[in-house]
């Protein structure tokens, strides 16, 4: 049994993992490999190397087996900390976990431990996302050109529903779709309370002062839980766009409402126009 739960058979992903595939034979070399069984002094037997028996290799370091494993991708690197208790020690070690997270992508440098270990098991381009901090000035149509993505997947990075509220928060996560802007540069583990998920950021400018709102985790009053969730299910809004509406109502939620049903139509109408 293996240390992820895997059945005997399952073991053999080692192959799979660090063996080249083997070579098949032809009929007459499996015929006379039949027929020819030397005996253990033949020299045949001798020059077979220990590679090709698994049980040799519990005798390799774990220093041999790091630098092997280092050579895996993220991917690759989960499915064999489940082969072995020696494998799992060495695919949890956080270094080499980080090395494999950064290796596809040429990053400098990643910052920050996540919450979970199984972040670092999927270190695809979805993973990273850029900083941008938000201006008056800024709009989602302007953002999406400026980065080259689309409006709805800036939506979606943020968990937003809609434009409203946007200058509610202090940054927006934009998609990262051009890798190589991820090339020798830091990155900083983040979660962000508003997007609602986890990320490998960039900053292009700076870095995180580690003081802004959109990275605490403090839990907002009941009462105001309350008004929040009410407000959500009336106007069918993401969190920003709510507290938005109701920090500029006094926290009145047929103000706020009011506000927002107005802001609707004035934007229909220019839609329209």
């Amino acid at each position: 049994m293996g240390c992820c739960g895997e059945s005997d058979d399952d073991l053999c992903l080692w192959e799979e993992l660090i063996l080249p595939p083997a070579t098949p034979k032809s009929p007459a070399v499996e015929s006379s490999s039949v027929e020819h069984t030397p005996d253990d002094n033949s020299r045949e037997s001798m020059e077979t190397p220990p590679i090709s028996n698994p049980d040799s290799w519990s005798s390799l370091s774990k220093d041999v087996w790091r630098s092997i494993l280092e050579r895996l991708s993220a991917e690759e690197l989960s499915r064999a900390a489940c082969v072995c208790l020696m494998w799992n020690s060495i695919a949890s070690e956080s270094q080499v976990q980080i090395n494999a997270f950064k290796a596809p992508w040429k990053l400098k440098e990643v910052v920050g431990r996540p919450s979970s270990g199984s972040f670092w098991h999927d270190n695809s381009l979805g993973r990273f996302a850029i900083s941008h901090k938000l201006k008056r000035s800024d709009t989602m149509a302007g953002l999406a050109v400026k980065y080259q993505v689309h409006v709805t997947d800036i939506r979606r990075l943020n968990n937003m529903m809609s434009d409203h509220g946007i200058y509610s928060r202090e940054r927006l996560l934009i998609p990262v779709i051009q890798p190589e802007i991820l090339v020798n540069q830091t990155c900083y583990i983040e979660l962000d309370i508003y997007a609602k998920r986890e990320v490998a950021v960039l900053y292009l400018e700076g870095a995180p002062d580690g003081k802004s709102s959109y990275l605490t985790n403090s839990v907002p009053e009941k009462t105001k839980r309350r008004l929040l969730e009410s407000m959500k299910r009336s106007l069918q809004a993401d969190d920003g766009t709510v507290e938005y509406y109701l920090s500029i109502s006094n926290g009145n939620l047929r103000t706020a409402f009011a506000q927002f049903s107005d802001d609707l139509r004035w934007e229909e109408g220019h839609r329209t126009s």
